[in-house]
Parts: structure tokens; C-alpha cells; sequence
């Protein structure tokens, strides 16, 4: 996916929204991050509840760090500028248990393709798994 709309949702998985609100270079340098900003504009990025418990987790076992506690991190990255949570509804749980395909296991990377298809939103990612499940399911993916 190469171009994004005013009604286009962009899901950002978690090392994604990690990498935005941190200002990162991997991001910075990304062809995605021009869709990301386009997608701000019309506060059209979505971050799914479960990466909120993912980046907890992340931090809890000292695999990433923050300049500040982790709640106030978390509480100043979701009231970033065009960001909304999603939560995960009884129909997004239920379709992270049926995705289309072959998937892996992984709970949190189920429950964010589930969302990104629930919502018909295009998931940024740099998830190899993600993105090989991509070439040949209903995924829209912007990859970084």
C-alpha cells in the first residue's frame, strides 16, 4: 500500500508507536512515516489495547526503557495528537482465534491483524511474520 486518504485508519503496531512517540530514527527514515503524519492530521491512528499491555510487559522485563515512569509514558503516548485506543471488542477477540490463513501463536500480534482487519485499517509494521502473512491474506500493511 503505497497512499492513504482523510478516512484511511492507520493501526501502528506496537514497536511502530514505540518508535513514533520516542521520535526514532527507524521511523524517521521509514516511507511510512509520511502516511503516518497524513494519517495524524485526520487523528486517524489507532493503537490497539494489547499494545498498551505489550509496552508494559517490555518494560516490566527491562527489554526497553522510558526517561519517565511507564504509566506517565503511556498516558502522554495515547494522548499524542491523532491517536485513539482501541479496545478490544468481543469481535475482534473472536476473530484473533479464526484469522484467515496461517498464523503464528503470538496472542498480541493476533489481536492487532485482528483489529487492523476488523477496522479495515492499514497496519504499520516491521513484523516479519506480519508482513509474509500479509502477501497472501486481507491485510493492509505499510511496511517501515
Amino acid at each position: 500500500m503505497s497512499s492513504i486518504d482523510s478516512e484511511s485508519l492507520v493501526l501502528l503496531d506496537t514497536h511502530a508507536w514505540i518508535w513514533l512517540i520516542n521520535g526514532d530514527e527507524k521511523l524517521r527514515l521509514s516511507p511510512a512515516l509520511p502516511l503516518i503524519e497524513k494519517a495524524t492530521q485526520f487523528s486517524n491512528i489507532l493503537i490497539s489495547a494489547i499494545s498498551v499491555w505489550e509496552v508494559s510487559m517490555l518494560e516490566a522485563k527491562g527489554r526497553i526503557s522510558f526517561s519517565m515512569e511507564c504509566l506517565d509514558w503511556m498516558k502522554q503516548a495515547l494522548a499524542a495528537p491523532g491517536i485513539s485506543l482501541v479496545p478490544i471488542t468481543p469481535e475482534i477477540a473472536v476473530l484473533s482465534s479464526r484469522l484467515p490463513g496461517e498464523f503464528h501463536g503470538d496472542p498480541a500480534d493476533r489481536i492487532i491483524v485482528a483489529t487492523a482487519l476488523e477496522l479495515s485499517a492499514n497496519l504499520v509494521t516491521k513484523d516479519t511474520k506480519i508482513l509474509r502473512y500479509s502477501e497472501s491474506n486481507p491485510l493492509n500493511v505499510i511496511a517501515i
